[in-house]
């Protein structure tokens, strides 16, 4: 016996090789889409998978020991279209790494210590729009060999160790290139000479990105006439006058949007300067954001004189009090204002504006009327703003308004219909408290309105006409409201266009048969999280184009099976989880339509049974219905009786055919046989049969009679009297045909089965397997008895070869000549018929 220590010893290098190849061969990928989309992040793999099929498009190879990519490395899968190699470790990359991946869009590289890029490491990505190479120990663009993908539209090399700012001349045939991430590397000063390409070939939708770059300093007239779509510098600067130096050195740039500021973790500058913006005033600009800047100037005279023609202008968490001393001539048509800690609501007279965003200002409690005269898009959410008067147009100073945002504020009391803001087609009222909404028809001039959200408004609907005149809603939500006695009434009669319904944690517990009479488009209703004991189904009859219905979260029992009938042919989708389900016999119908409905049901797997106890969060699935017919005494006794029965049925059938054939083992057993071997065949093998079979064995040498049911069975009499004294009793043998008809054939089966009985009452009796082809063993174990047989038994296989036939028929003769009665005269007219077939060859 061995040693613990030697078997240790040679187990550990052993287990080691098994954990090396456990990620490649039992912890497989995870399957997102099948056959499409594979995640194989962090599974320790050194290598790239092979049993992910050709047809993949989406692979994630993410944090594996990837270290060296060779030529070719993914050729087994032509059809992808992204691939992620993020923190894999990777080296190395050879000339044709990604030959073949003619359809591949992004390449993500990030977070791999690359030491040896190959000139041709990128060649074969002809249809590349989007490479991903953060934290590559990039030090140069010059290095980097992308300049014939001309497809590239996103470049991303951002938090790398590039130090110049230098498009290499490779840039001039890049002509879709978009986005070009170069933030967080080492780039100090910026060069006229260093955008010469784009001096030469302008990239008019290039996007440029060089926030937490350590500039200081920008030549003059380096970016003039060179025009960008986007340029971004944030948490760039050291010093308000470095800032400004930079600033000026974009002079004579002409870009669409502009980002200047810092970022919120990210602040170099203790305070800000008005003077730093002077050098915008050189720069033609459409849109400009401004962000995180500290000590942000509280006068605000002068400080957006060089903004006066831009369209756009976005001021993110900077430190304002107020918003005063605008330029008299300033041409914006959106202004957002957003976290910037404003002390009162800003007083503004832009003649100009059509869009106003002002969010997340939480240093005010009152609202301030404004005279914005073109103004369309009003958005004033999360200001904790109190309206003590609202809406009209009196109030925002305009009648062309279409969107209006007033969510997550403070008390706003209803007192208008919105006179002179008929044009409204989105309004938003969500988690403020709303006043008097109830006491009339608050929303009557809207006609025009597609959107109204009051969800979590502390409303109580008593009124029924407070939806009277949004004849063109399409979307209405009121979630967290509540209804006078917890009944829905019919309140919806003018929404005839209405597709979503939004009626969750309103504490209904009753639905008006009338409610949604009226709302023949509706396609979304949501009733979850109410207080509904029932189904009841029949409100919602005239639904006809509902698709989704969810009436979770309620206190639902059960339905009425007449009432389920109600249910809109339409419906798709029917959430009923999270319901107080009674999973009593009294509810049998409903229970058994929730199975017939699988498909319907949204999580059927998941609704649980409350009642009874014994019962309670068992799945309503495995509720059985047997249970329901009768009490545990009549079900005992019934299965008792009905299992005799069946027993004795069985018993019945299956020896009266034993008793035919022992009584005819009795009869026929000290006679002689009439036949060699009784054949037991498939309809389906009859050709094999008739020309292989019966002319090799009864015109061979020497000749074999067969029984053949075609041929031999008597006819008048039944097929199983037929089997039984035709077949085995005047039968010295059987043969047995197995084929994969065989097997699926009941007669088959049948004469098998009692084959056998009959091999055990006659000693001498003797079955012969003859297989014709390759069975599969799953199809062959269907036959539990016949598979145990022939793993047991020799059996002889049919085959095509001309040697294989020889033996074959060789070994049949044999097993048949076992036991046959020797004939002086027999063997005489056998030598005759050889003598014949020697001279007629």
């Amino acid at each position: 016996m061995m040693p613990r220590t030697r078997l240790a010893a040679a187990l550990i290098p052993a287990m080691a090789l098994l954990f090396c190849l456990r990620s490649e061969g039992w912890d497989p990928c995870v399957q997102v889409v099948p056959n499409i989309s594979y995640q194989c992040m962090e599974l320790n793999l050194y290598k790239i998978p092979d049993n992910i099929p050709t047809s993949t498009k989406i692979l994630d190879l993410s944090f594996n020991h990837l270290s060296h990519l060779n030529s070719h490395s993914f050729s087994n899968f032509p059809e992808l279209q992204m691939l992620d190699l993020s923190r894999c470790e990777i080296q190395m990359i050879e000339d044709d790494a990604y030959q073949g991946l003619n359809h591949l869009s992004t390449l993500i590289l990030t977070g791999n210590p690359i030491q040896s890029l190959a000139l041709g490491a990128f060649s074969g990505l002809s249809s590349l729009e989007k490479l991903v190479a953060v934290e590559t120990n990039l030090a140069s663009l010059e290095d980097f060999p992308i300049g014939h993908l001309k497809t590239l539209k996103e470049l991303n090399v951002a938090h790398n160790l590039i130090h110049s700012f230098k498009f290499p001349e490779y840039f001039s045939n890049l002509p879709n290139l978009e986005h070009l991430d170069l933030s967080n590397n080492k780039i100090q000063n910026v060069y006229h000479e260093d955008l010469k390409v784009l001096h030469q070939m302008p990239l008019l939708n290039l996007s440029l990105d060089l926030s937490l770059n350590p500039l200081d300093f920008i030549e003059p007239g380096t970016f003039k006439e060179i025009k960008l779509n986007e340029l971004t510098l944030r948490s760039n600067f050291n010093s308000t006058h470095v800032m400004k130096i930079c600033i000026q050195g974009l002079a004579g740039l002409k870009i669409n949007r502009l980002v200047l500021g810092e970022f919120k973790n990210e602040r170099n500058l203790q305070s800000f300067d008005r003077s730093v913006l002077e050098g915008l005033c050189n720069l033609t600009f459409e849109k400009f954001r401004i962000a995180y800047f500290s000590e942000f100037p509280r006068d605000d005279i002068g400080l957006f004189n060089c903004l006066v023609n831009v369209s756009m202008i976005s001021l993110l968490s900077l430190d304002l009090d107020s918003l005063e001393a605008l330029p008299k001539d300033c041409r914006w048509q959106h202004l957002e204002l957003i976290n910037c800690n404003f002390k009162q609501f800003p007083t503004l007279k832009l003649n100009s504006l059509k869009k106003f965003v002002f969010t997340d200002n939480k240093g005010m409690s009152t609202f301030t009327e404004f005279e914005l005269p073109n103004l369309q898009f009003l958005d004033l959410k999360r200001n904790r703003l109190s309206f003590k008067g609202c809406c009209s147009h009196t109030n925002f100073g305009t009648t062309k308004l279409k969107h209006l945002d007033l969510s997550f504020n403070d008390v706003i009391t209803m007192n208008s219909n919105f006179l002179g803001l008929e044009q409204l087609e989105h309004v938003d009222f969500q988690h403020s408290n709303l006043k008097q909404a109830n006491d009339f028809s608050v929303f009557l001039s809207l006609r025009n309105l597609r959107y109204l959200d009051i969800s979590y408004t502390n409303t109580r609907v008593v009124f029924h006409g407070i939806f009277v005149g949004l004849v063109r809603l399409q979307t209405l939500k009121m979630a967290g409201n509540s209804f006078q006695n917890n009944l829905l009434p019919d309140i919806f009669t003018e929404l005839t266009n209405l597709i979503i319904l939004d009626l969750s944690k309103c504490q209904l517990e009753q639905v008006s048969q009338m409610a949604f009479h009226s709302l023949p488009r509706l396609q979304v209703l949501n009733m979850s999280h109410n207080k509904l004991l029932s189904l009841d189904t029949l409100p919602y009859k005239p639904l006809h184009s509902l698709r989704i219905l969810d009436c979770s979260f309620n206190r639902i029992m059960e339905s009425k099976e007449q009432e389920l009938q109600h249910l809109p042919r339409s419906l798709a989708l029917l959430n009923l989880t999270q319901n107080d389900f009674a999973c009593v016999c009294e509810h049998q119908s409903f229970l058994q339509w929730v199975k017939d409905q699988r498909q319907l049901l949204v999580g059927a797997e998941q609704m649980m049974c409350t009642q009874p106890l014994d019962m309670q969060d068992t799945p309503v699935l495995s509720f059985r219905n047997a249970t329901c017919q009768m009490n545990k005494m009549i079900i005992s006794v019934s299965v008792l009786t009905v299992l005799l029965v069946s027993v004795a049925g069985v018993l019945v059938y299956k020896f009266y055919f034993h008793l035919m054939l022992l009584a005819g083992c009795k009869k026929y057993g000290r006679g002689e046989s009439t036949y060699d071997a009784f054949v037991i065949y498939s309809s389906q093998d009859e050709d094999w049969v008739r020309n292989e079979l019966v002319k090799n064995l009864e015109e061979g040498v020497p000749p074999f009679q067969l029984c053949l049911h075609y041929r031999d069975f008597i006819p008048g009499v039944a097929i199983a009297a037929n089997i039984i004294q035709e077949g085995f009793h005047k039968s010295r043998k059987v043969i047995v045909v197995v084929s994969q008809h065989f097997i699926q054939s009941r007669w088959c089966i049948f004469e098998y089965e009692i084959a056998q009985t009959w091999q055990f009452l006659s000693s001498h009796a003797g079955i012969i397997f003859i297989v014709l082809h390759k069975l599969e063993k799953s199809l062959l174990r269907q036959q539990v008895e016949l598979y145990r047989l022939l793993n047991r038994n020799t059996y002889l296989e049919w085959e095509d070869s001309v040697l294989g036939q020889h033996i074959f028929w060789r070994r049949l003769r044999k097993a048949l000549l076992d036991g046959k009665p020797w004939r002086p005269e027999g063997t005489a007219d056998a030598d005759s018929r050889q003598q014949e077939a020697t001279a007629s060859t």
